[in-house]
């Protein structure tokens, strides 16, 4: 059986795992022309620019990630990280996949 350190630390890597999957998909979703759905990152892409702005949004998430990672014995890190998780998987990794899958079949 996992140790809840450890058990916090897999957490803490899959979800800068997912952080960096959201980086590269938004950049390349909006390289093909398709548009994000955050709007305060779209009000940041007008101001900073695409690649500023998803260095600066996931430099925060990765930072706020570090910190949770920095106390896994605490009895709310590892719910925080299985829902911050399943937010990305739900919101990020499962919409862009069947993007790309289905721009993937166009092409093909």
């Amino acid at each position: 059986m996992a140790t809840r350190s450890h058990r916090v630390y897999e957490l803490f890597v899959l979800n800068i795992a997912l952080q960096l999957f959201d980086a590269v998909a938004t950049y390349e979703g909006l390289s093909v022309g398709w548009r994000e759905g955050n709007p305060i990152l779209v009000s940041a892409f007008a101001y900073f620019g695409v690649l500023p702005a998803l260095l600066m949004f996931k430099a925060k998430a990765c930072g706020l990630l570090f910190l949770l990672n920095r106390n896994p014995e605490h009895d709310l890190v590892a719910p925080a990280l299985y829902v911050l998780a399943s937010v990305y998987t739900a919101m990020s990794l499962v919409p862009w996949v069947w993007k790309f899958s289905g721009l993937l079949i166009t092409t093909i």
